[in-house]
This record gives C-alpha cells, structure tokens and sequence, in this order.
C-alpha cells in the first residue's frame, strides 16, 4: 500500500527529525567555533613564549587598566613555587567550589588544548567562548602593544595575553574567587597584577635557572615577591635558605606566615586502592582519613597546602569535613602519574626537573606493583638532563630518549649521550618519534613477560609537559 501523502508524521518521528536538525547545527558551530579557536591560538601564538619574559607589569598593568581593573572584580588565591603548583591549585578550586562559591582557575601549560587554562566553576571555557574573550581583549592589547613598542619594548606575549583574558573572564562570570597559578617565578610573573589574599608556596627548587636565577636564593627571592601587604602565607616545607627568604618577606608586608612543619603537618597516610588516605593537621584543626585520589607522597602535601590556604581564605576557621573530603574525592589532575593503558601498564607523569622526578619515583615504588619499567623520556634542551635522569635511573630497567612536539626539544641522541653514563649503554635506547618510542618501550616491557599479559611491568612516560601531552594524544586521552 502506498503511503497517504495526507497523512501526517507521527511525533516520534517529527521529534527525531528535529533532533537531528539540532545536532546539524551543533556541529555546524562547533566546526566554527574551532576553526575559530585555532585562528585565535595562532595569533597568539606569533608572539614571544611562555618561557621567553620580559620582566615588567607594565603591559598587563595597560590593558587592564584600559579594560577597568578587572582584576579587583573578585578575590584570590596566588600560588607559585617550583613543583605542584597545578596539583594543589586544582584541589584548592574544588575546595572553594564545594563551598557554593563561584570559581575561576588559572593554570599552565596546557595538555591537549590552550582552552584548558581558563576555568569558571570547573569547566574549561568552550571553544567559542575562549574566542569570544579574545575579541573582547583584543583591541585593548593593541593600544598596549602599540605604546609599548612605540616605547622600544615588545608586544605583549603569549602568556600575557592569556592572563589578560583569565582576568577578563573571570571577571565577566563573574566568579567569586579565582585560584591562579603563576606561569614562572612570582616577582615579575604577569600574574602578578593579582593581590592575592593567600600566597601559596608549594616546594622551591632549582628550575627555569635562565630567567630566574642559578641559586636557590635568587629563584626565592623571585617566587616570594607574590606575597601582599597584609596577606596570608602557606607554605610547603622549604629548605633553610628559601625559608630565611620568606620569613624576611613575611616581616616586610606584615603577612601572616604558616609553614608546613611548624603550623601544619601532614599527620599521617596510607596508600588506599586509586590513591590514599591522609590525616591533615592545620592551625584550625585535625582532618582524618580523607580520601586523595591521587598517587604519592607529595600529593599528599600538596593537599595540606590547599586545605590550609582555603581555611585561611575562609576566615582560619576549621571547614566541614564532609565538604572537605566531597572535595578531594573529585580532584582530578590529568598528566601527574596518570594510568593512561593497561597491559602493559602505562603511566604519564609531566616531571621536569630531578624534584618532580624523585616524587615520581617514590610514588611509582609506592603505588603501583610493577616488577621493570621502562621509560619513555622527552625533555627540554634548557633543563637539567643529567640531573633528571641520574634520578629516574633506579626506577627504569631500560630508558627509551625521544623527542616531543616542541621545537625546544632535546635531540634524543644528546640525551642518549648523558643517558649512557647513568645507565650503561645496553639499556639505552633512541627514538625520534614519540609514538615509535612508545612501542620500543611496550616491546621492551613485555619482552621478558611470560604471563603475557603485562603484568608487573609498565612504561612510563615522562620529562615534559609537552612529552606528556603527546603521548595522551596517541593514546586516545586528549
């Protein structure tokens, strides 16, 4: 029988038809939106690295003064420090989120797209509305730009524009309080236009040595110059001399000064299944058994510093711990000892620097019952290689030297080079690419196995932000 042309369609199919209709044009945006976006990331991409500053306030200072300080819009919590800055401004957002207070968070660098580093309430800001801060920018940072060459100096640089347009949105959201990262040093990090309430110091070491000092108390002296007239310190346990160099800068602004190991403590923990259990003692109080969904000893410190700095941001009052431990069960921090795979077992862990190298080891010992590890290593040519890999070598039956997609990558075999008089030469292996790297490294691991399913063995990979960006790519993570 032949349909009757008179005949309507019935809902449910109107209902899908306008379904799909709907979707038509989802994607329709979205493909704008992200052509949109990569636009965007290469404009401001054209200008001067992340890693290459200009040591002034003055650009940021213009265009957020052209845009009406926005920055005074909501309050903050600043945090620098050499490792776990990401870490532990993560779980302080969450915490203030749990708090019923609208957030905003700032961190850097990105894994897999520059829209990551804006949050408000948690959500990175979709393609279309990362695009849209821009062009709300945009013409402001021309004046500023334009002045400041006009002047001799530079345009401002990539991470500039980025902190102009983190302020920009959080101050549009609004949000109540952002959590900002510095991207290097403090002093004169363009984060700094903030006045942080709290100034969080997570462990200081030797990094970034170019830009801010070959000696602890030049890389301190940088980092403590976050910390406000009249503001609150948390600090994680710091070695003598950047201890010496952060009391002289509590007693110059009059900030209240609390130390982990002198106010605060982390009382006790113990590895629990997909991370740990914590006892956390602060100057309000003493929290017990909170689960940290995150591996090693150095999250665990990590977590004290955040609940600290959010009491103190809250009034130094002791918190509910039912929030508290709401709180930290939903931490998630993508790219630190992140299992990516399973047989073998893979593992990526953005490590930098000997300091991030010794808490992935440990936590690798502590955590994970794996037999041999391989790892898979892309590093920056300016970091300290024999000094990451002399800390990695107890770790690592084989070391597999690759390069990631920056273009400030080490040559795999200048690595190889240092890598041999650590770790002998037949356990030594080159790669140019990340991905051939990676199936060196799984061959490796599973050569040996005789269950054939990879247990007790995994690869890690490690050394770079960048290497571990690449790597949750090809692995379907990004």
């Amino acid at each position: 029988m032949s349909p009757d042309p008179q005949k309507k369609p019935s809902s449910d199919a109107r209902k899908t038809r306008a379904d799909e209709r709907r979707s038509a044009r989802q994607a329709a945006d979205d493909a704008v939106a992200a052509e949109s976006l990569r636009e965007v990331y290469a404009e401001i991409m054209s200008r001067a690295p992340e890693h290459d500053i200009d040591p002034t306030l003055d650009r940021v200072q213009r265009v957020l003064e052209l845009l009406g300080d926005p920055q005074r819009a909501f309050r903050t919590i600043h945090l620098t420090g050499t490792n776990g800055k990401s870490s532990t401004a993560r779980m302080a957002e969450r915490l203030v989120r749990e708090h019923g207070l609208r957030t905003g968070l700032f961190t850097s660098p990105h894994l897999t797209s520059v829209t990551e580093r804006i949050q408000i309430d948690g959500e990175a800001l979709d393609a279309a509305r990362f695009v849209e801060v821009f062009q709300d920018v945009a013409p402001y940072v021309g004046v500023a730009d334009r002045e400041s060459q006009e002047a001799g100096g530079p345009r401002l640089s990539f991470f500039e524009v980025l902190t102009v347009m983190a302020v920009a949105a959080f101050a549009d959201a609004p949000v109540d309080v952002a959590v900002i990262e510095v991207g290097m040093g403090g002093r004169w990090d363009s984060t700094n236009v903030v006045d942080g309430e709290v100034a969080v110091l997570t462990p200081v070491g030797i990094d970034h040595e170019r830009w801010l000092g070959s000696t602890l108390a030049e890389i301190a002296g940088e980092k403590v110059g976050i910390v406000k007239q009249g503001a609150t310190v948390v600090s994680a346990a710091q070695q003598v001399v950047v201890d010496e160099i952060l009391r002289e800068r509590a007693t110059e602004t009059s900030a209240h000064l609390l130390r982990e190991g002198v106010e605060l403590e982390v009382a006790g923990r113990r590895v629990a299944v997909g991370g740990q259990l914590v006892d956390l003692r602060t100057t309000a109080g003493l929290y017990t058994e909170v689960f940290v969904p995150l591996h090693g000893e150095h999250q665990a410190h990590n977590a004290l510093l955040a609940l600290s700095a959010v009491e103190q941001f809250l009034g130094g009052r002791a918190l509910d711990g039912g929030l508290v431990e709401a709180a930290f069960a939903d931490v998630a921090v993508p790219g630190r000892l992140e299992l990516v795979r399973s047989s073998p077992t893979v593992l990526v862990d953005a490590a930098h620097n000997p300091h991030g190298a010794q808490a992935l080891v440990d936590a690798l010992e502590e955590a994970f019952d794996l037999r041999a590890v391989v790892g898979v290593v892309g590093v920056m040519a300016d970091k300290d290689v024999e000094g990451l890999l002399a800390t990695l070598e107890p770790a690592f039956a084989h070391v597999v030297l690759t390069r990631n997609s920056s273009d400030r990558s080490a040559d795999p075999e200048d690595l190889a080079t240092v890598a041999r008089e650590i770790f002998g030469a037949d356990r030594v292996h080159t790669s140019e690419r990340l991905d051939e790297a990676l199936q060196v490294a799984t061959d490796l691991a599973e050569r040996d196995d005789r269950v054939g399913v990879g247990t007790g063995r995994g690869v890690v990979v490690t050394g770079s932000v960048i290497t571990v960006a690449d790597a949750r790519l090809l692995l379907g993570r990004g």
